[in-house]
C-alpha cells in the first residue's frame, strides 16, 4: 500500500489488533492487520501514523552502520562493547580465537578467506552467548516468575530478539554478541516479559519499568550503536 512517497507493506493475519513496525536499516515499513479489517480502514490509521514513522525512519538514518569487515590484521572487531584489533596468526592447526586487553587473535589455517575467518569468528560469538545467556534467563525466570522453555541464536535482518509465547521460546540475534552486557540483558529481559504480556501496551511497559527501571537506557545505547550485518 502506498501512503504518497510512503511504501508499507501490509500483511493480514488471524490476529486481533493492527501492528505498525519500522525496520532498519532503511526504515521499510510493514503493517500485520486482522483479516476483516478493510483497506480504507488500514489507510485511514497509516495516514494517522505519518509522522511517528518518519520519526523513526529519521533514527535509522542518523545510526551508523558498522564498515564492511575484510578480517585483515590490524580490522576492529567487537566483543560486549570492547574494540579489540585483529591480528592474524596462520599455523596447521585447528582455529582458535583468544583475547588480550587490546587484541583479538584469531589463530586460522594457511590460505583461510575471508568468508572462512568470518564464519570461525562467528561460531566464537556464538560459543561465547552461550555460556552467557544462560545464567541471564536462569535470573530473570526467578525475578519474573516465568518459565523459558526454550531459546537459541539467529542471524537476524531486523530484530534484536524475539518471543514465541504460545511456546516460551525465545530467540537472540548474534549481533548482540558484540554489544555491552547490559544490553544483552535487556533484550533478554524485554522478550521474557512478553511471557507476562503478548503486546507493548501500557501493561509491558509497566512490567519494564518495575523490573528494569533503566531499561530505556539501555535501548538507547542500544540503537545509539553502529549497526551490524545482522541488522542489514
Amino acid at each position: 500500500m502506498e501512503i504518497g512517497s510512503l511504501k508499507v507493506q501490509v500483511v493480514k493475519k488471524d490476529i486481533k489488533n493492527i501492528h505498525l513496525a519500522v525496520y532498519p536499516p532503511k526504515g521499510s515499513v510493514r503493517l500485520s492487520s486482522p483479516r476483516n479489517v478493510n483497506d480504507e480502514t488500514i489507510r485511514l490509521y497509516l495516514v494517522s501514523r505519518i509522522g511517528w514513522i518518519r520519526k523513526q525512519q529519521r533514527k535509522f538514518e542518523k545510526q551508523d552502520r558498522e564498515p564492511r569487515r575484510d578480517y585483515v590484521p590490524r580490522e576492529s572487531h567487537y566483543f560486549l562493547g570492547q574494540r579489540y584489533l585483529l591480528r592474524l596468526e596462520e599455523k596447521n592447526a585447528p582455529p582458535l580465537i583468544t583475547l588480550t586487553n587490546k587484541y583479538l587473535t584469531l589463530q586460522v589455517r594457511p590460505v583461510t578467506s575471508a568468508e572462512q575467518r568470518e564464519k570461525i569468528l562467528n561460531a566464537w560469538y556464538r560459543k561465547q552467548l552461550k555460556q552467557l545467556i544462560p545464567p541471564l534467563i536462569e535470573k530473570w525466570e526467578r525475578i519474573l516468575d516465568v518459565s523459558v522453555e526454550d531459546w537459541g541464536i539467529r542471524h537476524m535482518k531486523t530484530k534484536w530478539g524475539t518471543c514465541k509465547i504460545e511456546a516460551k521460546r525465545i530467540r537472540l540475534n548474534l549481533e548482540l554478541a558484540k554489544k555491552p552486557i547490559q544490553c544483552l540483558e535487556f533484550i533478554i529481559v524485554h522478550e521474557m516479559v512478553h511471557l507476562l504480556e503478548r503486546k507493548h501496551n501500557e501493561i509491558f511497559f509497566a512490567y519494564m519499568n518495575r523490573y528494569l527501571p533503566k531499561w530505556k537506557m539501555y535501548r538507547q545505547e542500544l540503537n545509539s550503536l553502529p549497526m551490524g550485518k545482522g541488522l542489514t
